[in-house]
């Protein structure tokens, strides 16, 4: 903490007391360049984490929102909580890991959609055909298309060449 009076770096806690409201501490210090005292208080960032909806509207992130989407989405499926509460985990550490503590929505998606791909190919689709918001049955068609062809793959390329 830098001294208001000499600018000096520092300083020892005298004496620190709790706010009447407890949202802040109140800290008395000296200066151990001029020996003069001041007072500090500390208070917690209360900044909330912010996402960015498609239609550009902010809401503050809340993880219960994706947890919820995530138990409906995996309901009656071999998939236990604390496999959806490492993704939601995952998915509010980006936000918070993000440069101005916003993320679009969008991001927050494509990475619950691609754990949620890996994890149960029906809760996926489950999760997906809300996210993406499909309009019609072709679209949703094309999407289960695209996992079987997928899998397809993956099946054609794990068979042993003789």
């Amino acid at each position: 903490m830098r001294c208001p009076f000499c600018a000096h770096l520092e300083d020892k806690v005298v004496d620190s007391r709790e706010s009447k409201d407890g949202d802040s501490i109140r800290r008395r210090r000296e200066c151990l360049g001029c020996g003069r005292r001041f007072t500090s208080y500390e208070r917690i960032d209360e900044i909330p984490f912010m996402v960015v909806k498609k239609d550009g509207r902010r809401e503050s992130f809340e993880r219960s929102k994706i947890l919820a989407g995530l138990l409906r989405a995996s309901e009656k499926r071999p998939i236990s909580v604390s496999q959806l509460e490492a993704i939601a985990d995952e998915a509010e550490k980006n936000v918070q890991d993000s440069a101005d503590r916003e993320l679009a929505t969008t991001e927050v998606g494509k990475l619950i959609m691609r754990r949620l791909k890996a994890l149960d190919k029906v809760a996926y689709v489950r999760f997906a055909s809300v996210y993406l918001e499909f309009e019609d049955v072709s679209e949703f068609m094309t999407e289960l298309k695209n996992l079987v062809q997928a899998r397809d793959r993956t099946a054609i390329k794990k068979k042993p060449k003789k």
